[in-house]
């Protein structure tokens, strides 16, 4: 089952309305999840640097990168896992479409030791998932994530209004619900890596991943609390520049604030 907020609050002292960095991994330390999803801004340096500090308390026995492909994590071997130069080259990382990889080294690094497993889906099985729905691109077993079953209205509209305000209200209405089948894809491959990671190193396993994904009202948590409900999950946020939000009402277990970087190119410029 998914570690209430309740639970992980009681964990330790929890100053309001936000935990400290200090108090998150106290928190990761002490909670015995099977299962912790460390989510991130992917531009954020701080956001990883806490992930690092995470992992060292956490002392997984896996951790699964949304960052990397199946195929792409083979290369990630122990020798490599410790040149981080080389490493980038051979994953080509420069035309990746993600951060500076300067932001994923000291996490990768970790392959030195501890096994790693890769979540993302590829191009082209996303576009699948647009085309034809997300169980159509997952294939066998993807009832078991609930990807056979169309979203409550509600929840497919709210989604459908979360992709709108990701894209800068730039997208054709029409086009929303295949980004909606793409994003319900990821979540349940990262939810099955995750699970045949725990169950292939006995866990405790970590993700790596962005916020979305470790939502607990639809993301990760919610896709393993429905596959493996005897599962354990501890979900953090880490948000950005959010002085006296209300953690109570955000999808995490835990949440954190640190603030954005000062040198972010706008995000909606290439839409405009």
């Amino acid at each position: 089952m998914r570690l209430s907020l309740a639970l992980a609050a009681a964990l330790v002292s929890v100053p309001p309305p936000l935990f400290a960095d200090e108090d998150v991994l106290s928190a990761i330390a002490a909670s015995g999840a099977s299962v912790v999803i460390l989510g991130e801004v992917h531009d954020n340096p701080h956001h990883h640097r806490l992930q690092v500090e995470a992992l060292d308390v956490l002392d997984p026995t896996a951790i699964v990168f949304e960052m990397l492909t199946p195929d792409e994590v083979t290369l990630v071997t122990p020798d490599l896992a410790a040149d981080p130069s080389a490493l980038a080259a051979a994953l080509d990382w420069d035309n990746s479409g993600w951060p500076d990889f300067a932001f994923y080294a000291p996490l990768l690094a970790y392959g030195t030791s501890v096994p790693i497993y890769g979540a993302e889906v590829t191009r082209e099985d996303a576009q699948r998932a647009f085309a034809e729905g997300a169980a159509a691109a997952f294939g066998t077993g993807a009832e078991r994530f609930g990807l056979d079953r169309p979203l409550p209205e509600d929840e497919q509209a709210a989604r459908e209004a979360d992709q709108m305000a990701a894209h800068c209200d730039a997208l054709p209405e029409e086009i929303l619900p295949g980004f909606v089948a793409a994003q319900r894809l990821r979540d349940a491959v990262l939810s099955e890596t995750a699970l045949r990671a725990l169950d292939e190193t006995g866990g405790p396993v970590a993700v790596i991943t962005g916020n979305g994904h470790a939502r607990t009202d639809r993301g990760v948590p919610a896709l393993i609390a429905l596959a493996a409900p005897g599962v354990t999950v501890l979900s953090l946020g880490q948000i950005e520049d959010a002085d006296g939000a209300d953690q109570a009402s955000l999808p995490y277990d835990l949440v954190t604030s640190a603030p954005p970087p000062e040198d972010r190119p706008d995000p909606c410029a290439a839409f405009r």
